[in-house]
């Protein structure tokens, strides 16, 4: 449970430090201004990101009115999905109803897109 909250955490790290750094990220976050959030389904553990003025910002708490919101069927199955290598763990995850999608999904898209842009460089 903890690891999934500290992966939701370090996600908003990675985002504001692409909307810094990365010009390509940066390009992708040009007129977007909406939030999202990520949570296990029961609402135990939320986190909304702000994407806003080309940055980015996190809460630990449920946005009033998110644009979209992915939600995981726990902790564990939540850290399975996005930390894993198969490229295709959230699709798989949302045909096996392990993940809920609920809003805008042209912008759940768009998060799929712009989450190439998070992983670590390779040496």
């Amino acid at each position: 449970m903890i690891k999934f909250q500290l992966l939701l955490w370090a996600l908003g790290l990675l985002m504001k430090k692409a909307a810094r750094k990365n010009p390509d990220f940066r390009k992708q976050l040009d007129g977007k201004d909406f939030a999202f959030q990520l949570q296990t389904e029961d609402g135990g553990i939320v986190r909304h990101y702000v994407i806003a003025n080309n940055s980015v910002s996190s809460k630990r708490k449920a946005h009033k009115n998110p644009a979209f919101t992915i939600s995981f069927k726990n902790a564990d199955t939540g850290l399975r999905i996005l930390t894993s290598k198969d490229k295709n763990a959230f699709m798989k995850g949302i045909q096996e109803k392990d993940i809920k999608i609920a809003g805008d999904l042209s912008l759940v898209m768009w998060f799929q897109g712009v989450s190439k842009y998070l992983k670590p460089k390779k040496k």
